[in-house]
C-alpha cells in the first residue's frame, strides 16, 4: 500500500469534515423549513377562514357570494404558484424572496382583513350601478395576498436543493409541514383564536405567524447552504416534468375539492351545525392529506413505475369515498354515542364529548380517502417536476391541482348535487378518480409493475359497479330511519332539506330539516310561537303598520302570519334556500304563503337583503336558525340589529326569536345585550315554553289596550290566534315578561355578540338542562305590562291568563326534571281552569313530545 502524503490526508479529511457539516446544515436547514412552512400554511389558513366569514358580512350568507371568495382564494393561489415559482428558479438568492413574501401575505392579509370589514357600503354602492365591478373588487381584494400564498413552496423547494433527494420526497415532505400547519390553523380559528381575540386579533395572530415564518428565513438561512445551480444554469437547462402528469392531478385536484364540497353535505348529519364540528371534519380532512403525504414522501423517489402508484393512490381514493357511504348505516350512531360517552366520561366534559362524536364521523367518512389523496403529490411532483426547474414546474402542479379543484368546487357545488344529488356525485367523481387511473396506466412502463397495474384496474372496475349500484337515497334514508317518515328530501345548492312526518297517529306534525339538523315544525309549541313572532308586534305596534318583512321563511307559519293582518299592504321574506321555500308548502298553518301573490319572497340572506334595499318596514321579525349555528351569529350581532334598525319606518319595530334552549345561559345574556346596545327601548314577551321574543323601538313602547283590543277583534287575526291559544287581549298581554330595565338586570355585565366578536358561534357546549336554569330566571324578572287605558276587567284578566301561563311553566319545568307527579298535578289544575285551551291541550297526552 502506497503512503498518502500528509496534506493529502489532511485536505481529504478536511473535505469530508466539510461535507459532513453540509450534510448536517442541509437537515437543519430541512427542518427549518418545514417549520416555516408550517407557520406559514397556520397563517394561510387562518387567513382563509377569516375572509369568507367577512364576507359574509358584506354580501350575506349566500352560497354564491361564498363559492366566489372561495374560488378567489384558490385563484390567488394558483397564479402565485405559476407565476412565483417561475421567478423562484430566475433569483440568485431564493430564500430572500421567500422571506418576502411571507412578509407580504402578512402585511397585506391584515390589511385585507381590515378592509373586508369596512368595504360593505363601497360594494353596495358599486353593486347597484355595476355588479361587475362590485365583485371583481372582492376578488381582487381576496386573491391578492393569496397570490403570495402560492409562491412559498415552490420557492422553498428550490432553495433546499431536490435534485439530491428528489424532487418527490423534499416536495412531500415540505407539503406535509405546509398542510400541518393549515391543520393547526383550521383548529385554532375556532377553538382559541376567535373566541379569545375576535375577528380582527385572530387576523393580528395570522399576521405575526407570516412575520415570523418571515424572520426565520432571513436569520436562518445560512443553514440552507447555496442554491443548488447557478441562475444561469437554471435557465440553459431545458427540459421539463410529464404534461400528462401535471394534466391528471389538476383533474385529481378537481376530484379532491369536488369531495370536499360534497362531504360537507353527507357528513352534516352526523354531526352538528356549530363551527366547532365543522373544524373538526376539515382538520380531518387536511390531517389524511398531510400524512398521506409524509408517509408516501420518503417511497416516492424509490418506486419502480411511479405512474402506476399514482393511478393506484388516485383510483383507491374514489372507491373508497363512495363506498364509505354505500355501507354507513346506523352503526356509525352507535360508535359516536359510546365514543362520546367514554370520553365525556374521561374528561368530565360534555365538550370534549361532542368533538370526539364529531372526530368519529369524520375519520369514519373523510380520512382514508384523502390519506390516499395526500400521498399522490410528492408521486406527482415526481412525474411533473423537472429538478432543472423545481420552482418553476412544482409553481405549475400546485397552481394546475388548485384550478382543478376551483373547478371542482364549483361543479360539484352548483351542477352535479342540484342535478343529480350527493350520492351520483360521489359516483361521479369515483369514476372520474378510476378514468385517471386508467390514464395512468397506459402511461406507466407495463413490464415494471404488472401488480399494481391489475389492482388499479380491479378497484376501477369495482368502483364502477358501485357508482352503478348504490341508491341515490343513501343519505335520505339514513335521515329518516330513526326520526319518522320523509315527505320530501331535496339535496340541493347548499344544503340538504328534508321534510318529516312525526308524532304518534293521534297527533302528528311535520318537521324541517336543513343539513340533517331540525330546524322547526308545525306542531302546535311551533304554530304558536311563529304566529305570535308576527303578530304580537304589528297588534302592539303604536301606529298603523303597512310594511312588514320576516328574515327566515323556515315552514312559512310567520311569513304566513302576516297575511292574517289586513292592514299590511307591502309583506316580504327573505329566504336563503329554494329547497326550504319549496319546502314551505308541505306545511300546515302558514295560509299558503309562498303561492299568495300578497307575499313577496326574496331568495337572498336577511343581511344581503337589508345591504343591498333602501326600503324601509314597520316591523323586522327575524326566525333564523339558532345563534349557535355556523355563520348565523351575525343575524343575533348589535351590528346586524344597527342595519336593521336604519331599515325602519317611523316608529318601526324590530322582533328577534330568542330560543332558550339552543345556548347558555351565559350566551343568553351576551345576546339580550347585543339587543339592548342598539335599542334604547326594548321589552321580552314569552311566546312559547321554549321561545322568547325580543321587542325593540327607537321611541318608548306602549301598550294601549283599546288599540290592541281592536287589532285583535279583527276576524282573521282573532282566527288565527285562538288556533294557538291567545283567545283575547289578556292572553296576548300575559304574554309580556319585562321591560328594558329588567332586561338590563338580565344583560348585566355580559359582553355583547358584534361582527369582530361572535362568541355565541364558539361558546361552550349546552348543558343538558339550560332550559331549567334560563326560564325560571327570566320568570323572577316577571312584571306587570305597563298597559295603557286597562279597565279592571282587562287588569283582571290578564293577571289570570299570567298565572295560567306560570302554572303551565311549572309542571313542564317539573315534567322535565323528572317530577312525573307533579306535573299530572299541576297541569290536571291548568285544564280545570283552561279546558278548553289548544296550546295547553297539545301537551296532555305526551308531556315530554315538545317542539320548538
Amino acid at each position: 500500500m502506497k503512503n498518502i502524503p500528509a496534506a493529502q490526508a489532511i485536505d481529504a479529511t478536511s473535505r469530508k469534515r466539510d461535507d459532513a457539516m453540509r450534510e448536517r446544515a442541509r437537515a437543519q436547514g430541512a427542518i427549518i423549513a418545514g417549520v416555516m412552512l408550517f407557520l406559514s400554511g397556520a397563517a394561510a389558513l387562518i387567513f382563509q377562514v377569516l375572509w369568507i366569514k367577512e364576507l359574509s358580512l358584506v354580501t350575506g350568507i349566500d352560497v354564491y357570494a361564498v363559492s366566489t371568495g372561495v374560488s378567489a382564494f384558490f385563484l390567488g393561489l394558483a397564479l402565485g404558484s405559476f407565476l412565483i415559482g417561475r421567478l423562484g428558479d430566475r433569483v440568485a438568492r431564493p430564500l430572500i424572496l421567500y422571506a418576502l413574501l411571507e412578509a407580504g401575505v402578512a402585511l397585506l392579509g391584515l390589511a385585507v382583513t381590515f378592509a373586508l370589514a369596512h368595504v360593505a357600503p363601497l360594494f353596495v354602492f358599486l353593486e347597484d350601478r355595476s355588479a361587475p365591478v362590485a365583485w371583481l373588487l372582492l376578488t381582487l381584494l381576496v386573491a391578492a395576498p393569496a397570490m403570495l400564498m402560492g409562491g412559498t413552496l415552490p420557492v422553498l423547494l428550490r432553495v433546499l436543493e431536490p435534485a439530491r433527494d428528489g424532487v418527490g420526497s423534499k416536495g412531500g415532505r415540505l407539503y406535509a409541514a405546509n398542510t400541518l400547519g393549515a391543520i393547526a390553523g383550521c383548529l385554532a380559528v375556532s377553538f382559541l383564536l376567535v373566541p379569545t381575540l375576535g375577528v380582527r386579533g385572530t387576523g393580528h395572530a395570522a399576521a405575526g405567524l407570516g412575520l415570523l415564518a418571515s424572520a426565520i428565513a432571513l436569520v436562518g438561512g445560512r443553514l440552507f447552504g447555496a442554491p443548488a445551480r447557478s441562475v444561469v444554469e437554471v435557465a440553459n437547462s431545458g427540459g421539463g416534468g410529464s404534461r400528462l402528469a401535471l394534466v391528471l392531478y389538476g383533474v385529481a385536484g378537481g376530484v379532491a375539492l369536488g369531495y370536499e364540497v360534497a362531504w360537507s353535505q353527507a357528513i352534516v348529519q352526523f354531526i352538528s351545525t356549530r363551527s366547532f364540528a365543522f373544524s373538526v371534519v376539515l382538520a380531518t380532512y387536511l390531517a389524511g392529506l398531510a400524512l398521506g403525504a409524509a408517509l408516501f414522501a420518503r417511497r416516492t423517489d424509490r418506486l419502480a413505475d411511479p405512474w402506476a402508484a399514482f393511478a393506484l393512490l388516485i383510483t383507491a381514493a374514489g372507491l373508497i369515498a363512495l363506498a364509505e357511504l354505500a355501507v354507513l348505516g346506523p352503526w356509525l350512531t352507535v360508535w359516536q354515542t359510546a365514543t362520546e360517552g367514554a370520553v365525556a366520561g374521561l374528561t368530565g366534559s360534555i365538550f370534549a364529548g361532542m368533538c370526539a362524536r364529531f372526530l368519529v364521523a369524520a375519520i369514519t367518512i373523510v380520512f382514508l380517502p384523502t390519506l390516499l389523496l395526500g400521498a399522490a403529490f410528492p408521486v406527482a411532483l415526481r412525474l411533473a417536476v423537472d429538478p432543472a426547474h423545481v420552482g418553476r414546474d412544482t409553481g405549475r402542479v400546485i397552481a394546475v391541482n388548485t384550478l382543478g379543484g376551483i373547478v371542482g368546487t364549483i361543479g360539484t357545488g352548483f351542477l352535479l348535487i342540484p342535478n343529480l344529488g350527493i350520492i351520483r356525485s360521489f359516483s361521479v367523481l369515483a369514476t372520474l378518480a378510476a378514468a385517471i387511473g386508467v390514464a395512468a396506466i397506459w402511461r406507466g412502463r407495463p413490464a415494471a409493475t404488472t401488480g399494481l397495474r391489475a389492482a388499479t384496474a380491479t378497484l376501477g372496475v369495482i368502483a364502477l359497479i358501485t357508482a352503478a349500484t348504490v341508491p341515490p337515497d343513501r343519505l335520505a334514508t339514513l335521515l329518516t330511519a330513526s326520526r319518522g317518515s320523509i315527505v320530501s328530501y331535496e339535496e340541493g345548492l347548499g344544503a340538504t332539506v328534508a321534510v318529516i312526518e312525526q308524532g304518534q297517529a293521534d297527533k302528528r306534525f311535520r318537521r324541517l330539516y336543513i343539513q340533517g339538523v331540525s330546524n322547526t315544525g308545525d306542531a302546535m309549541p311551533s304554530l304558536r310561537y311563529m304566529r305570535l313572532q308576527a303578530l304580537l308586534p304589528l297588534i302592539i305596534h303604536q301606529s298603523e303598520p303597512k310594511s312588514a318583512l320576516v328574515i327566515g321563511l323556515g315552514t312559512g307559519i310567520t311569513a304566513g302570519s302576516l297575511l292574517s293582518y289586513p292592514g299590511l299592504e307591502r309583506r316580504v321574506a327573505a329566504e336563503l334556500l329554494p329547497s326550504v321555500v319549496r319546502a314551505a308548502t308541505l306545511f300546515t298553518g302558514n295560509n299558503d304563503a309562498v303561492n299568495d301573490r300578497r307575499l313577496d319572497v326574496r331568495l337572498r340572506d336577511g343581511r344581503r337583503e337589508l345591504l343591498s334595499s333602501a326600503e324601509r318596514y314597520d316591523l323586522i321579525t327575524l326566525e333564523p336558525p339558532p345563534p349557535s349555528a355556523a355563520g348565523v351569529v351575525n343575524l343575533y350581532s348589535s351590528d346586524f340589529y344597527r342595519l336593521a334598525r336604519a331599515h325602519l319606518a317611523a316608529s318601526g319595530i324590530v322582533a328577534q326569536w330568542l330560543p332558550l334552549a339552543t345556548q347558555n345561559d351565559e350566551d343568553t345574556r351576551a345576546l339580550v345585550r347585543s339587543f339592548l346596545d342598539v335599542f334604547p327601548h326594548a321589552s321580552l314577551w314569552s311566546t312559547e315554553l321554549h321561545e322568547m321574543l325580543l321587542v325593540g323601538t327607537v321611541e318608548p313602547q306602549t301598550l294601549d289596550a283599546a288599540r290592541i283590543s281592536a287589532r285583535m277583534e279583527q276576524p282573521t287575526v282573532a282566527a288565527a290566534l285562538h288556533e294557538v291559544g291567545i283567545a283575547g287581549p289578556a292572553d296576548l298581554l300575559a304574554t309580556w315578561m319585562t321591560d328594558h330595565s329588567g332586561l338590563e338586570r338580565y344583560a348585566a355585565t355580559a359582553l355583547p355578540v358584534t361582527d369582530d366578536r361572535p362568541r355565541i358561534e364558539y361558546a361552550a357546549w349546552v348543558r343538558p338542562d339550560e332550559l331549567q336554569r334560563t326560564l325560571p330566571t327570566l320568570i323572577e324578572l316577571r312584571t306587570a305590562p305597563p298597559v295603557i287605558g286597562a279597565d279592571p276587567t282587562l287588569a283582571e284578566a290578564i293577571m289570570e291568563s299570567q298565572n295560567r301561563l306560570l302554572l303551565f311553566y311549572q309542571a313542564s319545568l317539573n315534567a322535565y326534571s323528572g317530577y312525573r307527579a307533579e306535573w299530572a298535578r299541576d297541569m290536571e289544575l291548568l285544564l280545570r281552569v283552561d279546558p278548553n285551551n289548544p296550546y295547553y291541550l297539545w301537551f296532555v297526552a305526551e308531556p315530554k313530545q315538545q317542539d320548538s
